[in-house]
């Protein structure tokens, strides 16, 4: 591994030897990689430790933080500056230029990089997929994800997934050239993926419709910068009737997502399945989070026979 530019990278992993192999090699040119692991039964530490990455196991509590904050405050980065790079994403030779320029400007704390999606081989450029900010590239002492509060719902991973880092706004730029999120993996690991993710939105959903602040939260703001205003404008989504239809007429007519072909169809399908998921478990939450728990019968349950013996 060619350690020539000074940022320490941080992966977040459990199960993933299909994808860390690239992962791992379009990371070389940085200084140090930390592979996050969460007791994979692949060979997924296998392969980080083979190709150069420093390995380290999280044990989840089931409390806040995830792994990713518990990351940052325990690490021993040797670097100021970390980027953090999910196993299904690839940072190109391009974004390595640039991303050794960027670093030197001592004005700001953080850039996000626009991630482009690919979804059955082809780039979903439309839907609203593209632009696609994430703040991953910042000064690890200056940046933490924000807590949405959503810890105490099982079956959501142990993970950050959809927070986002909080940097203050004027500290943060934006990077010219994209990073790369290619899953190697087939569509059943997409859906179980999204079958957790479900979970998480569906609290978050709750949360926006119970009147949950927006203290340790990047808030939501029309006039901020991109990730404040899809915050904003979820805080209306929430409660809008027949989502799941609106999700596929945004995505695939409005946004133009039918001019990414059959792998935009697909695309804009799921997500309209998704917002159905993300809907009934919200529904479930709203009489305790577990299924049937109002429908407990009030007559005795009937009493088993014992087995006879012979």
């Amino acid at each position: 591994m060619t350690a020539s530019i000074p940022v320490s990278v941080l992966i977040p992993a459990k199960n993933e030897e299909e994808n860390l192999p690239a992962c791992i090699t379009s990371l070389a040119q940085a200084d140090e990689i930390f592979v996050v692991d969460s007791q994979s039964e692949d060979s997924s530490v296998e392969i980080a430790e083979r190709l150069g990455a420093k390995v380290v196991q999280f044990d989840f509590n089931g409390r806040w933080p995830k792994k990713k904050n518990w990351s940052l405050d325990n690490l021993p980065f040797r670097n100021e500056w970390v980027l953090i790079v999910d196993c299904d994403e690839r940072i190109t030779p391009e974004s390595w230029a640039e991303i050794a320029e960027r670093i030197k400007n001592p004005d700001l704390d953080g850039y996000y990089i626009n991630r482009r999606v690919f979804f059955l081989g082809k780039w979903i450029r439309h839907g609203g997929k593209y632009p696609d900010w994430n703040l991953r590239l910042f000064r690890h002492a200056k940046g933490r994800y924000e807590n949405l509060n959503t810890e105490d719902i099982r079956n959501t991973g142990d993970n950050e997934v959809h927070e986002h880092v909080m940097i203050p706004h004027e500290k943060v730029g934006y990077l010219k050239e994209d990073m790369l999120h290619e899953d190697f993996r087939d569509l059943y690991h997409w859906l179980a993926r999204h079958n957790r993710y479900s979970n998480w939105e569906a609290r978050v959903y709750y949360n926006l419709l119970t009147g949950m602040g927006d203290d340790g939260t990047i808030g939501g703001n029309l006039f901020g910068d991109a990730v404040q205003r899809k915050r904003f404008l979820k805080k209306i989504w929430v409660r809008l009737p027949f989502k799941p239809l609106l999700r596929f007429v945004l995505f695939y007519f409005i946004q133009l997502g039918f001019l990414d072909g059959y792998a935009g169809y697909v695309y804009g399908r799921l997500l309209s399945q998704y917002e159905y998921q993300i809907g009934v478990k919200l529904y479930e939450l709203k009489f305790g989070g577990r299924l049937n728990k109002l429908e407990r019968s009030s007559e005795p349950a009937p009493v088993q026979a014992s087995p006879v013996s012979n």
